[in-house]
């Protein structure tokens, strides 16, 4: 069932299609007024799901930035920079947020690791032009110390 908007007369389904953003006020206001029958069920059930896609997503893209930082300081020590130090904080500020916010995410994390490791492998050779082989094929690093804000590998 959708739900004519007043400004434009358009169903709600068909609002989500042309202004998103006016969309997501309408469903809102519908929410909290209680006015369920006139959601659009099937884009608000899209959008949901797509949240939690999207913090995963987040989580890995996080992780890997800080394992790919942490391989080059490890494996790069004479070039080392306060550049690389800064993404390291930056990026684990970003998953300690996002635990905070959402403490569930944390299992998702230790789900990912390795997996986020092995492309973090890839991109740390891609960027540092050293051979893939150099970077080892487990990672040095554990959980806590990708999340720790005062680790470095020396």
């Amino acid at each position: 069932m959708t739900a004519k908007h007043p400004e434009t007369s358009a169903p709600t389904a068909q609002l989500y299609d042309r202004d998103y953003y006016l969309w997501l006020q309408e469903t809102a206001q519908l929410l909290r007024n209680g006015e369920f029958a006139r959601l659009d069920v099937e884009n608000l059930v899209e959008e949901i799901e797509s949240m939690g896609r999207s913090d995963k997503q987040a989580i890995e893209s996080n992780l890997e930035v800080v394992l790919m930082h942490l391989l080059k300081y490890k494996y790069q020590p004479e070039r080392r920079s306060n550049s690389w130090r800064f993404t390291l904080l930056e990026h684990r500020n970003r998953l300690t947020k996002a635990f905070r916010d959402s403490p569930s995410l944390r299992s998702y994390f230790g789900q990912t690791f390795d997996e986020s490791y092995q492309q973090a492998r890839k991109l740390a050779a891609a960027e540092t032009g050293l051979p893939n082989e150099t970077f080892p094929s487990e990672s040095p690093f554990t959980p806590e110390q990708s999340l720790d804000a005062d680790y470095l590998p020396e």
